[in-house]
């Protein structure tokens, strides 16, 4: 990665120059938002001050003089309070095209630091087995898929998991089961009529508990079938909540807390001593009823992924409804000894969809919710995850169905993929001119010709991918993805504009087609990473 190696070369001369011990210096290197102050810009002469006993601007000035002679700045310049500037060197950029050549589909992953692959299961979408997927659940699902294809691209084995609310001792499959009997109202949708029309003999004779189970497996094959095949999404593990209470994991949890002295019976319920471990109050973990809460599952359910199947790190995509359900399974986990790094819990926020500036709150069939089917037969699959990983999952977000529609450069996804479907077609009408085509590494001479503002811009872009890869696995974002795929759609439309690649100078064109080259493998890799198609054409 270029950063680290910039990071590496101001170490190694602060140390030597200044007389520190490396360990004591961290660069902080980053890319200024107005390019104006540099490609790339630190403030370790800031962070340095303190140390050193000096003002942080003749800090900077003093390693300003140290790198006027290096290989890797054609500029350097300090800004207050105490900034260092950089611009590179084009022929550092140039030689950088050489490693994604080289590494191709691999480019812009980390280096290894261990052997041993960090375990990491993430859990989402987990829709109640009572209907349709809504578009609530896309907005989860989709970054749960791209967010586990990000942490395989840096390195870590991913597990992704789908967690089936199924216990028949739970309130809602009751519920579910009374809606099957014809004896209750809670779920009854015309979805589910049709369903329950399906398996009324087997309803025959049943108890509400055991006739909501089998209605939710009978909804669970339809959201199986339209996660796999509809949503590509491939889930390795659906795991049923009811196999908790089949295997004893419930007693054994409750046997746990008990020893440990964390649970206690109050006005006939059972409770869990959450609030000594920083919760705002106790919680219920069987109510006065016998009916254990969700939150008790949640907690075996945990365990069994922590301490049973040993993962490094859980990571769970919530909807919004889950707000402040974080606080008490941090809290019960550090009742039982689990460290808090080994959790983190994604909330997304609501979805609205609009058109036309205006809200759509039903589907056709009156009294329901639009749902995620819907959402993708009307706009196509790659702008509904597109469109969806545009927003970080932290802010509310307005789908704009208008925008989603149009096959136009407005449309964020349309002007991505169609940047990487002209680098397509430039090669394919290369091949047939029969210019020369080297499937080998290109020799630094060829590269030079690479030193428009146009070309270095794009050079520049490219070379940032694995920064981004490393910022987007750092805060588990793949919005950070999307951003830089239109940072770079835009810096290569800029360039098409206004550069020939075929040219009368033969290597200039090679020089630009290795480059377009380059391109086009970054943005398969972007591609791949968030799940999006690679069109032949548009």
């Amino acid at each position: 990665m270029l950063k680290t190696k910039i990071i590496e070369h101001l170490k190694k001369t602060i140390s030597t120059n200044l007389l520190l011990d490396p360990a004591e210096i961290e660069p902080e290197v980053f890319t200024p938002d107005n390019e104006k102050f540099g490609h790339y810009s630190t403030n370790v002469a800031l962070k340095l001050a303190k140390n050193l006993k000096k003002n942080p601007l003749e800090i900077a000035h003093q390693i300003n003089s140290e790198l006027k002679n290096s290989k890797i700045f054609s500029k350097i310049e300090v800004a207050s309070p105490g900034f260092i500037n950089f611009w590179l060197k084009p022929e550092l950029l140039q030689k950088e095209l050489k490693e994604i050549l080289k590494k191709k589909k691999n480019y812009g992953q980390p280096k290894a630091k261990s052997s041993k692959l960090k375990t990491v299961n993430i859990e989402f979408i987990s829709a109640n087995p009572t209907g349709q997927l809504t578009i609530g659940n896309g907005r989860g699902g989709f970054l749960g898929d791209a967010l586990a294809n990000l942490l395989e691209f840096s390195g870590f084995k991913v597990t992704r998991e789908y967690y089936i609310n199924d216990a028949k001792a739970s309130n809602q499959i009751k519920e579910l089961g009374k809606t099957a009997l014809g004896k209750g109202e809670t779920y009854k949708t015309s979805y589910l009529q049709k369903k329950i029309k399906l398996i009324k003999k087997e309803l025959q004779g049943k108890s509400e508990s055991e006739a909501g189970y089998l209605l939710a497996q009978e909804v669970m094959k339809d959201i199986k079938n339209f996660i796999t095949k509809r949503l590509k999404i491939k889930f390795d593990v659906w795991f049923s909540e009811e196999s908790l209470y089949q295997k004893k994991a419930i007693d054994k949890l409750l046997e746990k807390l008990e020893k440990k002295g964390l649970i206690y019976k109050k006005e006939g319920a059972i409770w869990f001593k959450t609030a000594q471990f920083g919760d705002t109050e106790n919680r219920v973990l069987i109510r006065k009823t016998g009916e254990p809460t969700y939150f008790l599952s949640d907690l075996a359910y945990f365990l069994n992924k922590l301490e049973g199947r040993k993962f490094n790190k859980i990571i769970n995509i919530w909807g919004a409804d889950h707000h402040g359900y974080e606080l008490r399974l941090r809290a019960a986990l550090k009742a039982l000894g689990i460290a808090d790094d080994k959790f983190k819990a994604i909330i997304t926020q609501m979805v609205r969809l609009v058109k036309e500036g205006k809200e759509i709150k039903m589907s056709k069939r009156k009294g329901e919710y639009f749902t995620l089917e819907e959402l993708i037969k009307e706009i196509g699959l790659d702008a509904t995850r597109f469109f969806f990983l545009m927003y970080s999952p932290d802010t509310h977000m307005d789908f704009d169905l208008g925008l989603a529609k149009k096959k136009s450069m407005k449309n964020p996804v349309y002007y991505v993929q169609y940047a990487a479907v002209r680098c397509q077609s430039i090669i394919k009408k290369i091949s047939k001119s029969k210019l020369l085509i080297s499937q080998q590494i290109p020799k630094n001479e060829i590269l030079k010709f690479l030193n428009t503002a146009e070309d270095l811009d794009l050079i520049r872009m490219l070379v940032r991918f694995p920064e981004k890869i490393e910022e987007a696995t750092t805060n588990y974002n793949p919005q950070v993805i999307i951003r830089y795929s239109l940072d770079l759609a835009k810096k290569f439309h800029n360039f098409y504009e206004k550069e020939k690649v075929i040219t009368e100078n033969q290597k200039t064109t090679f020089a630009r087609l290795i480059l377009i080259k380059s391109t086009l493998i970054v943005f398969q890799n972007i591609f791949s990473i968030l799940g999006i198609s690679l069109p032949k054409k548009m």
